[in-house]
């Protein structure tokens, strides 16, 4: 049994409540009564709202059951559309668009306001992600592609054991020419340079013929290190982000190149996510306590972890400022030498053991773990803004406090949060709108009224972000008795998915982000195809997102590449133009028809192949028990797990609750048998047991079922998947994950 302290109607497990009491509120200076009673109050006066707002989702659930039950198939243009429109009105699905949704954001860090580049999402449980997270604000390029694919392995240039001169020399050739794109010369090119100096304020260049020369643009040498004569480094800025020449004619590299060039560093996460919801396993108050802590130590800058690298061991700790002299040799340069940190809170849904409080009708409940979120984590924050402007290790040098708020439900929802998070800043003495919210537009219901939602909460938005794996989860799930839903491949091609993306940006520069927030989109989830990565993801920024998420340091520096090749403040300013110029009420139209069609197929065209199924039911079997068994049983709430075809993914609950929700909506639809699930979850047990043969701590499922507690679990994510909440998954695995703590 969790020991408790009464705290006014709060009843505290004590790990959480020495949490609080002897580290957070010393470190922040609150007031332990004032906290306790500010505390108790919002949970009173918010925990009865959070419960509406949940009954509220069930109620159009409902509703929505009922129509797709009288109306099965996809919804048809024309009159079916219209009434289709007609009727989500009715239910307050979809709202009228206000008429004010400018955003009014103020003090937004420039990470987030005036810049573009990629953004890290790391669980913030694990210290070692979280401090390497906050320091891939620079990156090395040479590293990221040596030990990439990026770089090809063909013709000899392995990447073997040890260091490959072939494979370094096409690694140089490639920085190179990424100097020739973004720091261009008068004449000539940086490929073969022999030598860089700094000359009366100019950075002059040595080209492989022997002829100097300068850049076209001085402008973009802003600074360097060591002698002018015989710089360490030379610093350029492209796009707003910057490039750092390394010169170190000691290193094994820099020795064998004519200019002594041992590296380019690059400006990579300019910001990062450390998460506590889909990517962490946090179900009771040990765990909260951890997140938390980690947390307050990354803000605090004193976060440090004890790592293994090369059979050496070392602390690893948080970066400080880069510094660096100016090109006329008086005075300094200083750069942040860290990613700009946000916390990703939970969502709405879900409750926690972790504080129990007395409801108004004299039962006893759970904490809604959304308000135990916004209250510790931004007390915690306190200590950042409470840094002189001098510190080292600030984080936002602006004053505010970046949390992303995931998985809500429409305008009301986000109401719900702008207040949530007005009655904490007003308890703990913080001016009101400092903390600025990340809005994951990551459910139909949001992208339906996202200017509405965007004006719920204009004051503070610092982000709006498609989340689309979440968003086909629920897209899933809110047309679950419309008919069979799409095979997953097909889903991509989708006409909702492509005005969904493109909605989110239009209506973003509409309410008047650009310069004030970010325009996000989503993960690239194989850390592994780097090549693929780099052909792919500049689709983000081509599309007038200033930010887009990768899943590694190295993902980031690479991803950095795409916001040297598209000038994406300059792009937004078109797009704003042009979205300006069209009406705004056939815009919405136009694009309402589109994002209102399902993914799904009508009855007598759902004619796949038996083995079509198979290998559909196979590889969401495998998904959904690889990932399981991780959270489950380790506790494990993001890792790269290996897909039917061995490549690893970058899994988490959202993942997850698309091939749930695909299971369950075939089985419902007789599209595939209960009998022909049941025997594929047991034919891919034993392939993710062989997948998991080398963890010393993992458990077998396969001939274990009626024992294993991730095997049910998973299968509970599908035979009960129907009946799940908006399809999440948190509510199963919440339950499972405290069964097998608790034994």
């Amino acid at each position: 049994m969790t020991e408790r302290t009464a705290i006014h109607n709060l009843q505290v497990a004590n790990p959480l409540l020495s949490f609080i009491n002897d580290q957070m509120l010393p470190a922040t200076g609150v007031d332990q009564d004032k906290f306790w009673k500010g505390f108790n109050d919002i949970v009173a006066d918010l925990a009865p709202k959070n419960i509406a707002l949940l009954a509220e989702r069930d109620r159009i659930q409902t509703a929505m059951d009922e129509w797709h039950t009288a109306n099965p198939g996809p919804v048809a243009e024309g009159k079916a559309m219209k009434a289709y429109r007609k009727y989500l009105s009715q239910i307050g699905y979809l709202v009228p668009e206000p008429r004010n949704a400018q955003a009014t954001t103020a003090n937004v860090d420039a990470e987030l306001a005036k810049l573009a580049g990629p953004q890290l999402v790391v669980p913030i449980l694990n210290a070692r992600y979280a401090l390497n997270a906050a320091n891939a604000r620079w990156g090395s390029l040479y590293d990221a592609l040596y030990g990439t694919d990026a770089i090809s392995e063909a013709d000899g240039c392995e990447k073997g054991s040890g260091y490959n001169p072939k494979r370094g020399a096409k690694v140089i050739d490639y920085c190179r020419h990424v100097l020739d794109r973004t720091a261009p010369l008068k004449t000539g090119s940086h490929v073969g340079s022999k030598g860089y100096i700094v000359k009366a304020g100019k950075l002059v260049v040595t080209l492989a013929n022997g002829k100097n020369s300068t850049l076209a643009d001085a402008k973009q040498f802003v600074g360097y290190t060591g002698d002018a004569k015989a710089p360490a480094s030379v610093l350029f800025v492209h796009n707003g982000i910057h490039l750092d020449l390394q010169i170190n004619k000691t290193t094994p590299i820099g020795k064998t190149d004519p200019a002594g060039v041992s590296d380019l560093i690059a400006e990579s996460a300019l910001s990062t996510i450390l998460d506590l919801e889909d990517s962490v396993a946090a179900v009771d108050a040990d765990d909260k306590v951890l997140a938390y802590a980690n947390w307050l130590g990354i803000l605090q800058g004193t976060l440090s972890e004890e790592v293994q690298k090369g059979g050496k061991t070392f602390t690893r700790t948080m970066n400080g400022d880069r510094e660096y002299t100016k090109p006329t040799g008086k005075g300094t340069v200083k750069l942040h030498g860290r990613s700009l940190m946000f916390v990703r809170n939970v969502g709405h849904l879900m409750t926690n053991p972790a504080i129990l409080y007395k409801a108004a009708d004299g039962s006893t409940q759970e904490i809604p773990e959304g308000i135990l979120d916004a209250m510790v984590t931004v007390t915690c924050a306190l200590v950042d803004l409470q840094k002189k402007s001098s510190h080292p290790l600030r984080n936002s040098r602006t004053g505010s406090v970046y949390i992303v708020k995931p998985k809500m439900h429409g305008p009301k929802e986000v109401a719900f949060a702008d207040e949530l998070f007005g009655r904490v800043e007003k308890v703990i003495g913080m001016k009101p709108s400092t903390v600025k919210l990340g809005i994951m537009d990551e459910e139909r219901r949001t992208s339906a009224n996202l200017k509405a939602c965007i004006a719920a909460a204009k004051s503070r938005v610092a982000f709006i972000n498609t989340g689309f794996l979440d968003r086909t989860g629920d897209e899933m799930h809110t047309c679950m008795l419309a008919g069979p839903v799409m095979r997953k491949g097909d889903i991509k091609n989708s006409t909702w998915l492509a005005a969904y993306e493109k909605n989110n940006v239009n209506v973003g520069l509409a309410c008047g982000l650009r310069g004030r927030a970010q325009i996000g989109k989503g993960m690239w989830a194989m850390p592994d195809l780097m090549a693929d990565m780099l052909k792919a993801k500049i689709g983000h920024p081509l599309a007038g997102a200033n930010t887009a998420w990768v899943p590694s340091p190295t993902a980031a520096t690479l991803h950095a590449m795409h916001y040297h090749q598209v000038d994406v403040p300059a792009l937004q300013k078109q797009m704003e133009k042009a979205v300006a110029k069209q009406d705004p009420k056939e815009l919405r139209e136009t694009t309402l028809n589109a994002l209102l069609q399902f993914p799904v197929v009508a009855p007598d065209a759902a004619n796949w192949s038996e083995e079509d199924k198979q290998k559909e039911l196979d590889n969401n079997a495998q998904g959904i028990l690889g990932y399981v068994v991780r959270w489950v049983d380790q506790g494990v709430g993001c890792s790269k797990v290996p897909d039917i075809n061995g490549v690893g993914l970058m899994e988490d609950r959202a993942t997850l609750r698309i091939s749930s929700q695909h299971m369950a909506n075939w089985m419902q639809h007789g599209v595939v048998t209960e009998a022909q699930v049941q025997a594929t979850m047991e034919r891919m047990a034993a392939v993710v047991d062989a997948q998991n043969a080398g963890d010393a701590a993992y458990q077998p499922m396969a001939g274990n079922f009626a024992k294993s507690a991730a095997y049910q679990a998973a299968c509970d994510l599908v035979f009960k998947g129907k009946a799940q909440p908006s399809g999440y998954t948190e509510p199963l695995l919440h339950a499972w994950r405290l069964k097998v703590k608790a034994a």
